[in-house]
């Protein structure tokens, strides 16, 4: 009875150790999965006169997050008919704005399956093109070229999407572009 009441209680422990150990690994993804994540700040459109051929999303991280490694970032993005899905291309990269917004980063390197990533702040330097990490503080751009993903984008269209990082809280955005355009810039979102 000796032997079968301690091999019992082996099994229990053994049991117990895994459930605690499972629960740990539980409470740790589901605090990186609601801590963590990426806001839009502001949206911004390039009009050439036809229509917006480009975006740019102003994103940082959400308060207390987490790093996020925007190579392994997605942004999904709908024209109310098409819906894209971009990665990270680091062959369009810029570590500053030195020629505008829209200027910066050659739009033509940006297919309908690639963003680009323009650096407005990086406080510790941590973001580079083949290592773009965002820490609190950071704000990035991430320029879309619309060309290449809907032949552009026309009045009255709605557009909506998600920046959705490895881990946490996706940006989501939505927006109808104007009746018309009145200027090259346009401020689309908030």
């Amino acid at each position: 009875m000796l032997l079968v009441a301690g091999v019992t209680a082996s099994v229990i422990i053994q049991t117990m150790n895994s459930f605690q150990q499972q629960a740990l690994r539980t409470a740790t993804e589901t605090i990186q999965s609601i801590s963590s994540g990426l806001k839009v700040t502001h949206i911004s459109g390039y009009y050439n006169g036809t229509v917006v051929t480009q975006l740019a999303f102003f994103v940082t991280p959400i308060a207390g997050s987490e790093s996020v490694d925007i190579k392994y970032t997605y942004f999904s993005i709908s024209d109310s008919t098409n819906k894209i899905v971009l990665g990270y291309s680091n062959e369009s990269f810029s570590s500053s704005v030195s020629n505008g917004l829209f200027g910066t980063i050659n739009a033509s390197n940006l297919t309908s399956s690639t963003f680009g990533v323009m650096i407005i702040r990086d406080i510790d330097l941590s973001c580079s093109a083949n290592s773009p990490i965002m820490n609190n503080g950071d704000l990035l751009v991430l320029l879309i070229n619309t060309t290449a993903c809907f032949s552009g984008i026309d009045t009255d269209t709605d557009v909506s999407g998600n920046v959705v990082p490895e881990n946490g809280i996706s940006g989501s955005i939505a927006f109808t572009t104007p009746s018309f355009f009145t200027s090259t810039i346009i401020d689309l979102y908030p």
